[in-house]
């Protein structure tokens, strides 16, 4: 490669997302390895290798949709939401990239961003 020449996969590596012409950035996928390494600073997440989970049990429906509400704000700052799904006091948010096909480093700075740290079960 000559010098000074940069790469797809130069850019690739440097980025942590692909880019395809004309088309807009994708997060790469997360290896198992590195899945693995990053649930070590999420204390009692869960996946199953597509999607970053975690239950939040709360006092009512009011204070589900309270945590919810405080969910807004950190999602649209980082550019990525989540799925939630109520149940009463009992709220679960799943992080994945639909675009991607599972997990990216997206999905863990959501889960990261979170400022209620998930409880153990």
């Amino acid at each position: 490669m000559p010098h000074g020449m940069v790469t797809r996969s130069l850019i690739t590596g440097l980025l942590g997302f692909s880019i395809a012409s004309g088309a807009i950035a994708q997060p790469l996928l997360l290896t198992p390895t590195e899945i693995t390494e990053h649930l070590q600073t999420l204390p009692n997440w869960t996946t199953d290798g597509q999607t970053l989970q975690c239950t939040f049990q709360f006092e009512n429906f009011v204070q589900s949709v309270d945590f919810v509400n405080r969910l807004v704000e950190p999602a649209e700052t980082i550019g990525h939401h989540p799925d939630i799904a109520i149940a009463h006091n009992r709220v679960t948010v799943s992080f994945t990239t639909h675009d991607a096909g599972g997990l990216t480093q997206l999905d863990f700075d959501g889960a990261g961003a979170i400022a209620e740290p998930c409880p153990a079960r």
